[in-house]
């Protein structure tokens, strides 16, 4: 009940804090036979990391994932996966200061109202070390996915501050370039511009938004259920789940207010549908499309700026944080908005399979 566990046929549960001394999650209801080793995590944790850049939180976490179940000889047998991963460079004495102190933009307040007690450190179980093992469970998922279905799920930064990528309209994103660089950013010639903005957030001790987009390209049209369980709600709950994210929209989510239906409508021919709208989900249900998803991540509320704020004895005070924090968050989100959705999907599919397995391709399909 207390809603650490996400899923159904595969569920994740994670535990642990910023700073105790370890974080980790089991994982049920995996396919056995799946080919995994520690060294299959050290890509997409390396890509979520701290400290890999200075545009970034200087935590340096090894991030060595230790499987302490659920796979024998190199392949999952079935039973529950147990993931940990120690914490190594926790600095909890940067943390004394505003122990009694709820900072304004942070869940210290609503977790003292909800448990009557806190772990301050780091922001203790709030905290975006948490997302560690969503996407080690993640590198699971992805693989799953794309050996059986050949699925793949990739998101980029689509927006930090007011800086927006310099795409024409309806422009492939080159995944390459995405990789390539530590923002995650689609267009190569203006890493020197997002340089030079987040430079001079950290020299002001403020932060940004951001915005990021996730695609699933081959997701075979039928995953998803029709009411309860519909693809893009399931997909919307786990990406807002992520912490700092304040908004979530599915194709062209916001932007349908201002359009007609004779545009948004994604109308179909043998050969393809003419436009993706939708974000490939219609009815709750996967359409064959590629699956798009964008979230909005509020800035960062750890700032050196002075704020005002109150304390446990229900004192007005002004509150500065310190430590090593993020400038924007968006920045490191883009592995974790991956992993989420590799999750659902994985989720939705083994669903799919259990109910409708026998289904089979159905007549007419689009290309």
């Amino acid at each position: 009940m207390s809603s650490n566990t996400f899923g159904k046929l595969l569920s994740v549960t994670t535990f642990g804090e910023s700073h105790g001394p370890a974080i980790g999650c089991v994982i049920d209801g995996c396919p056995p036979g799946i080919a995994i080793a520690p060294a299959d995590f050290v890509h997409d944790l390396a890509r979520r990391a701290t400290g890999k850049s200075r545009y970034t939180s200087q935590r340096h976490e090894a991030d060595e994932v230790e499987i302490l179940s659920g796979v024998y000889e190199g392949k999952t047998t079935g039973t529950p996966i147990a993931l940990l991963i120690r914490n190594v460079d926790a600095r909890s004495k940067d943390y004394a200061e505003i122990a009694q102190t709820f900072r304004p933009g942070h869940a210290d307040y609503t977790y003292w109202q909800k448990y009557g007690i806190r772990d301050p450190r780091g922001g203790g179980r709030a905290s975006a070390r948490e997302t560690t093992m969503r996407v080690a469970a993640a590198v699971i998922a992805k693989k799953w996915l794309k050996q059986r279905y050949g699925v793949e799920v990739h998101g980029w930064l689509a927006q930090i501050g007011g800086i927006r990528p310099e795409l024409s309209e309806g422009a492939a994103i080159d995944f390459d370039s995405v990789e390539s660089n530590p923002f995650f950013w689609p267009v190569a010639a203006q890493v020197p511009e997002l340089e030079h903005y987040i430079n001079a957030l950290r020299k002001a001790g403020d932060s940004v938004g951001a915005r990021v987009n996730v695609v699933a390209v081959g997701v075979p049209p039928g995953w998803g259920e029709p009411v309860y369980g519909k693809l893009d709600a399931e997909l919307a709950a786990a990406l807002m789940s992520i912490n700092a994210v304040k908004g979530v929209e599915i194709g062209a989510g916001f932007a349908a207010v201002v359009q007609n239906g004779s545009e948004h409508r994604d109308e179909m021919r043998l050969d393809g549908f003419t436009s993706n709208h939708a974000g490939g989900i219609l009815g709750g249900i996967a359409s064959g499309q590629d699956i798009v998803a964008s979230i909005a991540l509020k800035p960062t509320s750890s700032i050196l700026i002075p704020g005002h704020s109150m304390n446990t004895a229900g004192e007005e005070v002004e509150v500065r944080t310190k430590g090593r924090h993020d400038p924007c968050v968006g920045i490191r989100a883009t592995p974790i908005a991956e992993a989420m959705m590799a999750l659902v999907l994985m989720d939705q599919a083994l669903r799919h399979r259990a109910q409708c397995g026998d289904v089979g391709e159905v007549s007419p399909r689009i290309a």
